[in-house]
């Protein structure tokens, strides 16, 4: 004969003196945290670079300021003066610039790179449609240009933009050089000027 134990008074004081073991579910979810990454981009990265490009601009302009053969060839040239973010493994914001040798940005600016030169021109910097209105335009523009100061031989970093985001690049230091020579689709645009002057700003794992 079987004797029942379940309505022991000895094991219900087992149970209910027991510590339960509760799992803290931010621990549980740590590892499900997108893992972001900064690198330099390379050409295999251009497909996806210009996909972003195009749906960011064509449906503003009609037009977007990099093909993908111009993006091709400034990855190709110059892939030190690019900076993607990733997260999962998945591009979701990109700079890509090139070299420059005058004072002011000209319409050649657009399609040339000058190497060994103290200025970067700025010529895209795009996020992915379902990463935008999170700040990430202003981490990755911050992380690129600390990036720059550690350069050698870089002095200042050029680019253009329209009326409305020159107060974007204000905050991240920029100045005003006055409306640019560059036209694009009848469009008008404000030269911005970042100079490297000073000590690179303070930031943990810097490599420079």
């Amino acid at each position: 004969m079987t004797q029942q134990v379940s309505g022991s008074p000895f094991l219900k004081s087992f149970f209910l003196k027991t510590p339960v073991r509760v799992v803290n579910p931010l621990r549980q979810r740590r590892h499900t945290l997108p893992a972001s990454k900064f690198r330099n981009l390379t050409p295999q990265d251009a497909i996806s670079v210009f996909e972003i490009e195009r749906e960011a601009f064509v449906s503003v302009s009609g037009e977007c300021p990099l093909t993908l053969d111009e993006v091709l060839n400034f990855l190709g040239q110059c892939s030190e003066l690019s900076l993607g973010w990733f997260e999962e493994g998945q591009l979701v914001a990109f700079i890509i610039s090139s070299g420059w040798d005058k004072e002011r940005l000209s319409q050649e600016a657009m399609t040339q790179h000058v190497p060994d030169t103290p200025t970067v021109h700025i010529q895209v910097l795009s996020v992915h449609r379902h990463c935008r209105q999170q700040g990430k335009g202003s981490i990755l523009l911050w992380r690129y240009l600390q990036y720059l100061r550690c350069v050698p031989g870089l002095r200042r970093a050029l680019l253009i933009c329209e009326d409305f985001l020159v107060p974007f690049y204000l905050k991240a230091g920029f100045k005003e050089k006055g409306p640019s020579a560059i036209s694009v689709s009848h469009m008008q645009f404000q030269e911005m000027e970042y100079t490297f002057g000073g000590q690179a700003y303070a930031r943990r794992n810097s490599s420079c």
